[in-house]
């Protein structure tokens, strides 16, 4: 199983560098980071790291493509990948829709599956040929040029999909991988699993060499419940951001998660983390010590076939700034990035 450092990065750019330069040294497959108006900008930050590391591979995860025009997604990846020599990878989709509302970005009713697959010919058009002349349905380009080139003969383009089912199948019929979000249940899983397989087999692909991963909320610490209650604060948060569809294939109906919604929407943080159990924070993260990591990894996550791992960290920092909260005995960011690579990677490899 591969596994791989995601990123909102939100620290100190210092305390974020180390941390993807720790992943790097302890074997982590890649670091990505969330591609975001909320937090620091990921190309910066990655393109800072690409200097400071030797093997992992870095990208967006998910760079919106109702936000930056696709073209110059492939001149970002293309410099990317020539800073890091040929290391960038690329996971694009829809984006956040709750920030596409607040952007006034209209998605619904505008046919996104179809945008994702021109996105898509748009670029790998530039990164393979270096220009485009396209007449499309949402893309229009007459000449345009880069000098931005990559430095790998295939830079992989991946769909980042939460909800599906389109764009999972989407993601297996014409991308490198797909790479879902906040899927921890064993239905959540398989049917990420079942979606992309079914788009891998409408288009007479084989699956061998694509990527398959979720990117998951956690916390790691050699005090589990100290890792435990950093993960449950957090994952209030990514309520409001997961679709009820996803949320019913956790076991959790829109009755249960109504409060925390609502209040969110008023702002009101604390009422929102109040309205939080711990028996329903606990179906939305991973935490606890490296044994609970492997034991989860080995005995619900790959079994559903999935086999790429993105891990979230909540670090004392993430706790600081979006809830006002200190948990005593919770690692920084860098160490628990060190405790999962020395007590978890080492074990799945």
């Amino acid at each position: 199983m591969l596994a791989s450092f995601q990123m909102l990065p939100e620290q100190p750019a210092d305390e974020l560098l180390d941390a993807i330069q720790c992943a790097d040294e302890l074997g982590f497959h890649a670091c990505y980071s969330a591609d975001e108006i909320y937090h620091k900008d990921a190309w910066l930050i990655l393109g800072a790291a690409a200097s400071r590391t030797e093997r992992v591979r870095l990208g967006p995860c998910v760079t919106p493509i109702y936000m930056r025009d696709p073209t110059y997604v492939a001149q970002l990846a293309a410099t990317l990948d020539e800073l890091s020599g040929g290391r960038a990878e690329v996971v694009y989709g829809i984006g956040n829709i709750a920030m596409l509302g607040q952007y006034g970005v209209e998605w619904r009713g505008t046919r996104p599956i179809g945008r994702l697959r021109e996105a898509h010919h748009v670029m790998r058009t530039v990164l393979d040929e270096g220009s485009i002349d396209f007449a499309g349905d949402f893309y229009e380009y007459a000449g345009v040029s880069t000098m931005a080139r990559p430095v790998q003969e295939h830079l992989p383009l991946k769909i980042g999909a939460m909800g599906g089912p389109k764009s999972m199948e989407l993601a297996g019929e014409i991308a490198d991988g797909l790479h879902t979000a906040c899927a921890y249940s064993a239905e959540s899983l398989e049917y990420v699993v079942g979606r992309f397989a079914a788009g891998v087999e409408r288009a007479g692909r084989g699956a061998e060499t694509l990527d398959l991963g979720d990117s998951l909320l956690g916390a790691i610490a050699a005090d589990g419940e100290a890792a435990k209650r950093a993960g449950r604060l957090l994952a209030g948060f990514y309520i409001p951001s997961m679709p009820p569809a996803l949320l019913e294939r956790h076991g959790i109906g829109s009755d249960e998660v109504a409060p925390v919604i609502d209040a969110f929407a008023g702002g009101d943080v604390g009422r929102a983390l109040a309205a939080t159990p711990d028996s329903l924070a606990d179906r939305l993260v991973v935490a606890g010590t490296p044994d609970d990591w492997l034991r989860w990894l080995s005995e619900t996550y790959a079994p559903s076939g999935m086999e790429h791992a993105l891990v979230s960290f909540a670090d004392p920092f993430t706790l600081r700034t979006w809830a006002g909260a200190e948990v005593d005995g919770l690692p920084s960011l860098g160490d628990q990035v060190r405790l999962f690579g020395e007590s978890v990677l080492a074990e799945l490899s």
